[in-house]
C-alpha cells in the first residue's frame, strides 16, 4: 500500500507539472523522454511503453564512465520535477548512478576480485558478495517500486585447489595434495 502511494504521489508530481508542456498540456521531446525515463526505470519491470525513453537514457554513452553518469543526470534532470522534492532529487541520483550497473550480469563483471597466484601469476577468482553503495541507493529508494533487493548473492559449492607436485609450492611431500578450499558466489536476479 505504502508503495502504491509512493508511485501515485511520484506520477502526480509528473502530471501535474506545468513546466514545458504543449498546447494540449503533455511534456514534449527530451523532457518528456526524461520524466517517462524517471518513471520507468523506478520499477522493477518497465512496460513497452518505455522503450523510447529507455533508449534514449542508454544511448547517453561516453568514453569516461563518470561523464556517461553525469549525462545521464542531466538528461534525467530535464524532466520539472527532477528537483522539486529532496526525495525526487536523490532518486534522479540514485537512478543516474544504480541504473544499468545493478543487474546479476553487471555486478558480475565489476566485482570480481583474485587471491593468491596460481601458474602463470593468475590467482582465484571470486565475485564479492557486497553489494555497491548505488546500487542499495537505487533499489532501496523510498520511490523506487519492485526493486527492494535486485540481484541477489548466491554462495557456490566450496572449491578445492589441486596441486599435483605435492606441497603448497610443489616442493616434496607426497604427489596430489590439496593446498586450499574457497567459497566464492554469484549474484544472480
Amino acid at each position: 500500500m505504502k508503495k502504491k502511494i509512493q508511485l501515485t504521489a511520484l506520477m502526480t508530481g509528473l502530471l501535474a507539472s506545468n513546466i514545458v508542456l504543449a498546447d494540449d498540456g503533455m511534456l514534449t521531446g527530451k523532457v518528456k523522454l526524461a520524466c517517462e525515463a524517471i518513471l520507468c526505470l523506478s520499477t522493477g519491470s518497465p512496460p513497452n511503453e518505455c522503450s523510447p525513453s529507455l533508449s534514449e537514457y542508454f544511448s547517453i554513452d561516453f568514453d569516461d564512465f563518470s561523464d556517461t553518469i553525469q549525462g545521464r543526470l542531466n538528461f534525467l534532470n530535464l524532466c520539472p520535477v527532477s528537483s522539486q522534492t529532496p526525495q525526487m532529487k536523490s532518486l534522479v541520483n540514485a537512478i543516474a548512478n544504480g541504473a544499468g550497473r545493478c543487474d546479476a550480469a553487471s555486478l558480475n563483471a565489476t566485482l570480481v576480485t583474485y587471491s593468491g597466484y596460481g601458474m602463470g601469476g593468475i590467482g582465484q577468482g571470486c565475485i564479492s558478495g557486497n553489494k555497491p553503495a548505488y546500487c542499495s541507493a537505487w533499489e532501496g529508494h523510498e520511490y523506487s517500486t519492485e526493486l527492494k533487493g535486485g540481484a541477489h548473492y548466491v554462495i557456490d559449492p566450496p572449491k578445492t585447489s589441486y596441486w599435483p607436485f605435492g606441497g603448497s609450492t610443489g616442493m616434496g611431500g607426497m604427489f596430489g595434495t590439496t593446498s586450499t578450499t574457497q567459497s566464492c558466489g554469484h549474484w544472480v536476479d
